[in-house]
């Protein structure tokens, strides 16, 4: 079962809870290695977990590339003061931005 990272981002608040999210992202992408070797999704779309990003490279380099693109926030997305909260919507979307 895939868990809503991004919902989950939004509940970070301080250290305990970030490393509480680090774990369900873990978790998640461990959750969707398996589910692949099951049965394994297109080439050209998303995983059934949803992770378009299947390398560390390429997770970090979307992270940075949407942590770049929402520094001011946008239009439908509100930038958090909580730095916590920042680092954890962050790598949420090192899952699926492109």
């Amino acid at each position: 079962m895939s868990i809503d990272l991004l919902e989950l981002a939004d509940t970070v608040v301080d250290e305990p809870t970030f490393i509480g999210f680090l774990q369900a992202l873990a978790r998640d992408w461990k959750n969707a290695e398996e589910a692949e070797a099951e049965t394994p999704s297109s080439p050209y779309g998303p995983s059934a977990l949803g992770w378009e990003n299947w390398t560390f490279g390429a997770i970090i380099e979307s992270s940075a590339a949407w942590a770049e693109a929402s520094s001011d926030g946008l239009r439908f997305y509100e930038k958090p003061e909580n730095p916590w909260q920042r680092v954890a919507q962050i790598l949420a979307m090192g899952k699926f931005y492109e």
